[in-house]
């Protein structure tokens, strides 16, 4: 895989691409972050109680002179008598929080500048927030809240899991922890390293909360971080970045997390007359993938076997749909196919909420529950939180999709205007 990082307007650019089985370079991650994002996932505040909503059961608070995040009670916590912090979601959040109140939260999705004029509700514009804050790292994610440690989903085998449990619970250093999938593989030495540092860092946050005057503590992880994150159960060959501020990012970054990565970051070497060219992306043109991100915008998504996919969002959710056309192959194999480029069309374009698939249709159980099987790749390559519900009754698979970040399209017209 290689990582490119270019610059466009008031927007940075983090793409990832990969060779297919043609040999095709395929752009596989794609992440936008515009320079006037308001509020970014993952960024820590010391926010002040405005108002209880007593119909949300939640609270108002002001992040900072600008914005206002909403705290639902599931996202409160507080100390018990042990001094574990834990939730109390069977008490209404009014007996437990009110006006003035000072406490520190993090934002758990990010927020752009609405259109001027647009009526939103108290839930739209203001941006999701929780008291339990993580601290995210390449193979760790460090939770202070939690107390104890926790295994990814996405790890399934059994005695892989009771393994991993055990060497975690024996570190004394390594506590509050969730181990992400790629850290199946890693040493015990690499993930300690990792857990002291998320921990330093937690510690130091720590003394910045406080006061009467709500304020950002902690900016979250840009679309390097959150990419290079991402990526880290896959081979890494090469990280192109196209300007020098970029560069010393990336390389910070790796020093702490990604040591092994640090000889793979280069200046970005472009032909001679499109060195400068920022304003055309002109690193993501070198390397031809700037056509791939404009079929992102394209209800239509072409095949290999002549069939296509049509993605088609609406306010309520995203439907997709398969079709046949000229391929002649199963209708099984089509679908796998068609499930294999649906969970890069929804990564790449960052869909969330509800989604429809209809499939082409398949009358054998063993063939169904291939199929269903087969969403376990989806989900793994998959940054975000996504959830199989299964057929619905009129034979259509139904899934949603948590985003950290608002959609594509929404971020891409911010950091073009």
């Amino acid at each position: 895989m290689q990582i490119l990082i270019d610059e466009l307007n008031e927007g940075l650019w983090v793409a990832a691409i990969q060779k297919d089985s043609f040999k095709r370079r395929r752009l596989v991650g794609l992440e936008i972050d515009p320079y006037e994002e308001e509020i970014r996932s993952g960024s820590v505040y010391w926010a002040r109680v405005i108002r209880i909503d007593k119909n949300l059961d939640a609270a108002l608070v002001q992040l900072d002179e600008d914005n206002t995040g909403i705290l639902h009670n599931k996202d409160f916590y507080k100390l018990d008598k042990n001094g574990a912090y834990i939730r109390d979601g069977n008490t209404a959040i009014g007996k437990n929080l009110k006006e003035g109140d000072m406490l520190a939260v993090q934002a758990k999705s990010g927020y752009l500048p609405k259109i001027d004029g647009t009526d939103l509700t108290m839930e739209d514009k203001s941006a999701r927030v929780s008291m339990n804050i993580t601290l995210p790292g390449r193979y760790i994610i460090y939770a202070p809240l939690m107390g104890s440690n926790r295994i990814s989903k996405r790890i399934k085998d059994k005695k892989q899991r009771k393994q991993l449990t055990k060497m975690l619970n024996n570190v004394e250093t390594l506590q509050g922890c969730i181990l992400r999938a790629a850290a199946m593989n890693t040493q015990t030495d690499v993930l300690m390293r990792e857990g002291e540092i998320l921990k330093h860092i937690w510690e130091e946050l720590q003394e910045y909360l406080g006061g009467e005057e709500p304020f950002l503590v902690m900016d979250g992880p840009d679309s390097i971080r959150r990419t290079l994150s991402d990526q880290a159960s896959v081979q890494i060959s090469r990280i192109d970045v196209s300007t020098l501020d970029q560069y010393k990012e990336v390389e910070e970054w790796c020093e702490i997390y990604a040591p092994d990565l640090v000889t793979k970051i280069h200046p970005a070497e472009l032909p001679k007359g499109m060195s400068g060219q920022e304003s055309d992306l002109a690193l993501f043109d070198f390397h031809d993938i700037l056509d791939q991100v404009d079929d992102l915008f394209d209800p239509y998504v072409l095949m290999n076997g002549g069939g296509n996919i049509i993605i088609q969002e609406t306010a309520a959710l995203t439907a997709i749909d398969i079709n046949r056309s000229s391929d002649t192959r199963s209708n099984l194999a089509i679908n796998l196919d068609a499930l294999t480029e649906i969970g890069r069309q929804i990564r790449l374009r960052n869909l969330g909420g509800i989604i429809m698939i209809d499939f082409l249709k398949m009358t054998k159980k063993a063939e169904k529950e291939k199929l269903l099987a087969a969403f376990d790749d989806v989900i793994n390559a998959d940054p975000c939180t996504v959830q199989v519900h299964g057929y619905t009754p009129l034979g259509l698979i139904e899934l949603t999709r948590q985003r950290r970040t608002p959609p594509l399209q929404e971020r891409l017209d911010l950091a073009l205007d």
